[in-house]
């Protein structure tokens, strides 16, 4: 068994579900702006209240496994990528605080936490996205150093990239709002559901043909045959999520106009479903991309694998404790789940 694939098979898995599960819960920041009723937001707040916090766990593991497995990687992407990382920390400790102060805040001091946590979601989105963008597009390293400077992050790749993660965090939280919410509150996110849609998909179509303009290697991975002919799915599986979101929204659009009997109106889960598959196969776009390195364009996950004697101590580790924490995740959503109405609240 090469425990260097099965480690960055967990980090995969890891990270993936964080991106899912933070993305809407901070996409829900980044919507606030559009709301300014205090109901609403409240509500919109109160869909995500008792799950936020164990979201992050994902983040923790992910982290946690890459200095285990692939300390090496762990020790170059940090050193690369320590501002906008701590930056992204930074926004996470202000919205976490906003989450709890606010539903405590009376008079002026609920406008302030707002603020933080609007502030907190989008500095903390919008750094990762940076951090994903600085990291598709090479990280400079020399032998087993990095070689680059403080602000090679700072370009317009990875900024564009930033702008994106905002784009995508904002289609997760509204199609998980209009799954969650009723009246008003869902028919405006169905339109802003449908705007961020189509904006992603401009987004993820600048990526994919800005990457391998600037990789090489990334070019000869998509375009090369035969990989052309395996990889072609992808693209079509892409195009497929998005019509089959879009038609979702527009089946919800027509339901709430009053087309057809209120006992055949159509289902809301399949718009999140349809945002989770885009996220899913941009993410999946991204590991074709730069498989086999962790750290692109040089550093493969060989090279930067731990002694497999530590590969596999923490690996008993963790295959014992991820049961748990899936478990009391899907637990958690289970006991929570349904509809939040307007005045109601989990604090």
């Amino acid at each position: 068994m090469d425990l260097a694939i099965v480690w960055a098979l967990i980090i995969f898995f890891a990270v993936y579900m964080y991106v899912v599960a933070d993305g809407f819960d901070l996409g829900i920041g980044l919507l606030f702006p559009f709301f300014t009723s205090r109901e609403e937001r409240d509500a919109m707040m109160n869909t995500v209240a008792p799950v936020w916090d164990g979201n992050e766990t994902w983040l923790v593991l992910g982290g946690a496994g890459l200095l285990a497995a692939f300390p090496l990687a762990y020790s170059i992407i940090l050193t690369a990528l320590f501002l906008p990382l701590s930056l992204m920390l930074l926004g996470l400790i202000f919205r976490g605080v906003a989450f709890e102060f606010r539903f405590k805040a009376v008079g002026w001091e609920r406008p302030v936490w707002d603020a933080a946590f609007i502030g907190g979601s989008v500095l903390a989105a919008f750094c990762q996205g940076v951090v994903l963008g600085a990291y598709l597009d090479g990280i400079k390293v020399a032998g087993t150093v990095y070689v680059g400077g403080a602000f090679d992050w700072f370009a317009p790749f990875p900024l564009f990239c930033g702008l994106g993660v905002l784009i995508a965090y904002t289609l997760l939280g509204s199609a998980w709002l209009i799954m969650k919410t009723t009246g008003p509150l869902q028919q405006r996110m169905l339109g802003i559901a449908h705007i961020a849609a189509l904006a992603l998909a401009a987004a993820l179509a600048v990526v994919s043909a800005w990457t391998p303009m600037r990789q090489p290697q990334v070019a000869a991975r998509w375009f090369s045959l035969p990989n052309l002919l395996w990889l072609a799915p992808v693209p079509l599986l892409v195009a497929a999520c998005l019509w089959w979101l879009l038609h979702e929204l527009d089946t919800l659009v027509r339901s709430h106009a009053g087309a057809g009997p209120p006992a055949r109106r159509p289902r809301q889960y399949p718009v999140f479903l349809a945002a989770l598959g885009l996220v899913f196969l941009a993410y999946c776009g991204m590991a074709i991309s730069i498989w086999p390195n962790i750290v692109p364009p040089t550093v493969s996950i060989w090279t930067a694998a731990a002694p497999p004697q530590s590969q596999r101590f923490t690996l008993v580790g963790t295959l014992l404790i991820l049961p748990f924490i899936l478990g009391y995740t899907a637990w958690s959503y289970h006991v929570f789940r349904g509809k939040v109405e307007l005045g109601e609240g989990y604090h």
